[in-house]
C-alpha cells in the first residue's frame, strides 16, 4: 500500500514539475519575443530621433538596444548609431569611445570603415589650435595614416590626404613659433633644436625653408659667422629655389658686420 501511494505521489510530482517547466519555457519564450519586439521598437525610435537631430534622445534609445539587444541582429547597428549620435552632437571624445567599442567587438561589421574614419574626424575636431597642446593633432595624424594604409582605395582618400597635410602644417608651425620664442629669449641653442625638428620631420611644409633660414639667423645672432656661412653653403640651392636666399645672406652679412666691429 505504501509503495503504491509513493508511486502515485512520485507520478504527481513528475507531472507537476513537467507542467512548471512547460509554463516556464512558454514564459521564457514569450519574454524573449517581447524583449526582441521592444529592442526593435527602441531601435526604430533611435533612428527617428537621429533623423530629427534629437541626438540626446537617440543616445537613450540606442544605449538601451546596445545593452538589452546585444544578442540580436540590431546590436552592432545600434552600437554604430549610438556613436553617430555622439559624433553629430559634437561629443567627439565619447563618440571615439563608442566607435572603438564597435571596432573591437565587431571587426566584421559593415560599418567598420566608416567607424574608423569617424574616429579620424573626431580627433581632428578635438585638435587644439597650434599654440596649445597638440596631443589630439598627433593622434589624428596617426589614425588617418593607419586608415589610409588599411583602405588605400577609400573614397575618403583625397580628403584624408589633405587633412594630413593640414595637420602637419599646424605641427610645424607650432615648432617654428616655439623656435622664434626661444630666439626672443636669447635661447639660441633651444631655438635651433626646434628648427632642426622641422627640417627633419616637416620637409613638405612652408616652414621647412623658413626653419633653415632661422637656423642661420641663430648662428648669426650668436655671432658665429663661420657656422652661419657653413650652414648656408649646404642649403643655398634649396633656399634659392624657395626665394629665401636673400634673407639668409642678410643674416650672414649681419654676423660679418658684428664680427668686424668687435
Amino acid at each position: 500500500m505504501y509503495n503504491k501511494i509513493y508511486q502515485i505521489n512520485s507520478l504527481l510530482l513528475f507531472l507537476f514539475a513537467t507542467v512548471l517547466i512547460s509554463l516556464s519555457s512558454c514564459s521564457s519564450g514569450k519574454d524573449k519575443i517581447q524583449l526582441e519586439e521592444e529592442v526593435k521598437n527602441r531601435f526604430d525610435k533611435g533612428m527617428y530621433y537621429l533623423g530629427k537631430n534629437r541626438y540626446l534622445r537617440a543616445q537613450e534609445e540606442f544605449t538601451f538596444v546596445v545593452v538589452s539587444g546585444s544578442h540580436t541582429e540590431l546590436g552592432d547597428d545600434a552600437q554604430f548609431y549610438l556613436a553617430e549620435a555622439f559624433f553629430l552632437n559634437e561629443e567627439f571624445i565619447q563618440a571615439i569611445a563608442e566607435y572603438d567599442q564597435l571596432i573591437r567587438k565587431m571587426p566584421f561589421t559593415p560599418f567598420l570603415q566608416k567607424a574608423r574614419y569617424r574616429v579620424c574626424e573626431s580627433y581632428v575636431k578635438e585638435a587644439m589650435p597650434y599654440y596649445l597642446d597638440q596631443t589630439y593633432t598627433e593622434k589624428a595624424l596617426e589614425k588617418i595614416q593607419e586608415f589610409l594604409d588599411d583602405y588605400p582605395d577609400t573614397k575618403h582618400k583625397q580628403e584624408a590626404t589633405e587633412l594630413i597635410q593640414t595637420l602637419r602644417i599646424k605641427l610645424s608651425k607650432k615648432l617654428y613659433e616655439t623656435g622664434i620664442l626661444y630666439i626672443k629669449l636669447d635661447e639660441f641653442s633651444s631655438a635651433i633644436l626646434a628648427f632642426e625638428e622641422i627640417v627633419e620631420k616637416y620637409f613638405d611644409t612652408e616652414y621647412f625653408g623658413l626653419a633653415h633660414v632661422a637656423i642661420i639667423q641663430c648662428h648669426a645672432l650668436k655671432k658665429d659667422n663661420d657656422k652661419a656661412a657653413e650652414y648656408y653653403s649646404k642649403v643655398e640651392i634649396m633656399l634659392q629655389a624657395l626665394n629665401l636666399d636673400a634673407e639668409a645672406r642678410d643674416w650672414i652679412g649681419l654676423a660679418e658686420t658684428d664680427k668686424a666691429e668687435e
